[in-house]
């Protein structure tokens, strides 16, 4: 139960997130292959998804108040300077595809990208809530194919798993 845990965490972690957690859930099931790695695809998604909907309604908020304080001032602007520029870039190349965009911008497992970054920029883009939630959503379910069948092909190539 605790693997499950450690997955579900690595998942909600920014800029780790699943394409942290598949790699580990793998590693786990090498080494206990009672592990199961479908339900680890499922824990893991959930522990992506679950921050989604906190960081549309308040990430841009928090980071707007903290951006002068003292201590996590730096951080926050940082923060919101990335998230503002990932929207820029987003909505320059996607135009009226921007929901296709938002998906493929998370669904593509590069450093950046992710759930995190990608809800941060929708939010900078007022594109919508619900449009902006489904559209993660579907980037992360894309994710954590693309990690998976990476994972597959190289634990299976070092280690044998099938």
């Amino acid at each position: 139960m605790k693997n499950y845990i450690y997955i579900f965490l690595i998942a909600m972690v920014p800029l780790i997130e699943l394409r942290g957690a598949i790699p580990v859930a793998y590693g786990i099931h090498t080494a206990n292959p009672e592990f199961s790695l479908l339900w680890s695809y499922i824990i893991i998604a959930i522990g992506n998804i679950l921050p989604v909907p906190f960081i549309y309604l308040f990430a841009r908020k928090v980071l707007e108040w903290g951006k002068d304080k003292r201590y996590v001032g730096k951080f926050f602007t940082w923060c919101l300077n990335k998230g503002e520029k990932g929207g820029q870039k987003l909505q320059a190349k996607a135009g009226r595809g921007l929901y296709w965009a938002l998906l493929l911008f998370v669904g593509i497992p590069l450093p950046g990208t992710g759930a995190w970054t990608g809800t941060l920029a929708a939010s900078f883009l007022d594109m919508g809530f619900k449009k902006s939630v489904i559209a993660v959503i579907g980037g992360v379910v894309l994710a954590s194919v693309i990690v998976g069948l990476v994972c597959t092909l190289g634990f299976g190539a070092f280690f044998g798993i099938n």
